[in-house]
């Protein structure tokens, strides 16, 4: 029987073999991959504990969880690298490929995939020439955003801000030469926003301090900054390093407010520099730049006012000497009243004599028309009219109808008042009210014998009337 994988290295005197079974001499038992992996994890890791590590930083990537991970990188070699998320959350710059860096931790292995990788305790730039190529590297890619363009900026600061906005650290000399260069040129309002100006935690301290500002409304409860100062001292490039983040950077560039950037001293140069309106080149100067000196406003006003005064005083005087020439060449005032005096002697001569004209016609007039009344005329007319008027009032009395009830004649009403001058109407009103010449008597109508018919009354005898008719 042949065996059908035999062993090439193996020695052609030791006979291949099917089965694993134990020999004379073999007393190493054998080991599980999970046994063999855990003794080498403890190896590596008992023996690289805490190790430093200089390299270039490859394949940055910082997963959804928020841990880092990368590989570090010389000519040579490569290991991988992993930072959690509660180490990576306090980097203090944002790690990119092609940076040098120091990487602090411990070396492990991960079993799932026989491989090894370096535990990032601390992660640091590896020297300043490192640094300032990440500052360039960043310069560059925020450039290319526009966040320092010209037209982002404001053209000119507020001239007097009654209200000045500081982002600095509260305990530090900067904000006491800020307020005391403020206090000798120009007394303003100054709200500090207390600050960390480096180490973990200070760019987003700072981000956030100068959105504030931005986000205070101007008509609420505390004054809106017309201008805002972020300032810091001087120091080393890593100092500064919270300056050059890009939050602190994009919170500048996106701020509503005039912002002067004040950090470091003239010779120091942060990404917060180019992002703001405009760069002091110390916290002193940018104070200098906020306020005008109050002296030189108050002699400014002061010159400004003489100038107007003696403007208005050369005005008026030049007004003065202008009017008096005119009134010079204008007529006397004799001279413009004495046509309109002998006018109005004129016109008062005319109308006295109108008037007695005009009242000799009407007393002729008057005259002539008396002339014509003679009591003759008047006698004879009033006594026509007298006659006339009597001759109407004996017409009028005879024909009033209660002149004919003294002769025997009545006047039927029904109980309403109503004359009634039919025998129908008479019986359909039931009560009836008869006047006489010496008054008023009630009737009933009723069914009853029918009267004797009276008899006809004669004609009156023809001949000349009496009476009424010798008015006629």
């Amino acid at each position: 029987m042949s065996v059908p994988f035999p062993d090439p290295a193996s020695d052609s005197d030791t006979p291949a073999r099917l089965l694993a079974e134990g020999g004379p001499g073999d007393n190493a038992p054998a080991l599980s991959v999970s046994q063999l992996s855990a003794a080498i994890k403890r190896t590596v890791e008992d023996g690289f504990a805490r190790v430093r590590v200089r390299g270039e930083l490859s394949g940055a990537k910082r997963a959804a969880s928020g841990h880092f991970y990368a590989a570090l990188k010389d000519d040579n070699a490569l290991i991988d690298m992993v930072m959690w998320k509660g180490q990576a959350a306090r980097l203090a710059f944002r790690p990119e490929d092609g940076i040098e860096v120091i990487a602090t931790g411990k070396l492990t292995t991960y079993p799932g995939r026989s491989k090894y990788q370096l535990v990032v305790d601390t992660l640091e730039v590896a020297g300043e020439g490192a640094l300032m190529l990440l500052f360039e590297k960043l310069k560059a890619r925020l450039g290319a955003e526009g966040l320092f363009d010209r037209d982002r900026k404001y053209d000119r600061l507020p001239y007097l801000p009654r209200t000045i906005g500081v982002v600095t650290s509260p305990t530090g000399a900067v904000i006491r030469d800020i307020l005391h260069r403020l206090a000798d040129r120009c007394p303003t309002h100054v709200i500090v926003w207390p600050v960390l100006v480096q180490g973990d935690g200070a760019a987003a301290q700072v981000a956030n301090a100068i959105r504030g500002f931005d986000a205070i409304a101007p008509s609420g409860p505390v004054p809106r900054p017309d201008l805002v100062i972020v300032a810091r001292g001087g120091g080393s490039i890593e100092d500064l390093w919270a300056f050059n983040e890009e939050a602190v950077v994009r919170a500048i560039a996106d701020c509503r407010i005039p912002t002067i950037s004040a950090v470091g001293h003239e010779t120091d140069v942060t990404l917060a520099d180019y992002a703001a309106d405009v760069r002091a080149p110390t916290p002193t100067a940018a104070a200098e730049m906020a306020v005008p000196v109050r002296a030189e406003l108050q002699a400014q006003l002061a010159t400004w006012n003489g100038r107007m005064i003696g403007a208005a005083n050369r005005h008026q005087s030049l007004a003065s000497e202008r009017l008096t020439a005119l009134a010079r060449h204008l007529p006397k005032r004799d001279a413009l009243y004495a046509p309109q005096r002998q006018r109005l002697d004129d016109a008062g001569e005319r109308l006295d004599r109108s008037q007695r004209h005009r009242l000799m016609v009407i007393s002729e007039r008057l005259a002539t028309r008396g002339a014509a009344l003679r009591p003759a005329l008047l006698a004879r007319r009033w006594d026509r009219d007298r006659a006339q008027l009597e001759g109407l009032g004996r017409l009028l009395d005879s024909l009033d109808p209660r002149a004919l009830l003294s002769r025997g004649y009545a006047m039927v009403r029904d109980s309403g008042g109503a004359i009634v001058t039919t025998a129908a109407k008479a019986k359909d009103a039931g009560h009836l009210r008869l006047q006489f010449a010496d008054g008023e008597l009630p009737v009933q109508v009723g069914d009853g014998p029918s009267p004797a018919p009276r008899p006809p009354r004669k004609a009156p005898p023809t001949g000349p009337k009496r009476g009424q008719g010798e008015l006629f």
